[in-house]
């Protein structure tokens, strides 16, 4: 299956939700997340990549966490939704 490696919102929530369903050592872990997402495995593989890489940099204070308090989200979408 063809995808292009650019991920929706939607997929990253089908991608984050699939990740519970299908734990790490759930058989076929990996062809099941993609069928979900429509992403190749190698796709799905190198997206939880970046996912473990940017938490391991969260976890390393190398990102600093934003201040919730300080940024109004009034008004926040989806990016896939239109208002």
């Amino acid at each position: 299956m063809a995808s292009s490696s650019k991920w929706t919102w939607a997929q990253n929530k089908l991608f984050e939700n699939a990740l519970v369903t299908y734990e790490k050592d759930t058989p076929d872990r990996w062809q099941n997340i993609a069928k979900i997402t429509g992403k190749t495995v190698e796709e799905v593989k190198i997206h939880y990549k970046k996912l473990i890489d940017d938490l391991n940099d969260i976890e390393a204070g190398k990102i600093p966490m934003p201040d919730y308090e300080k940024h109004d989200a009034k008004g926040c979408t989806q990016p896939d939704k239109k208002n």
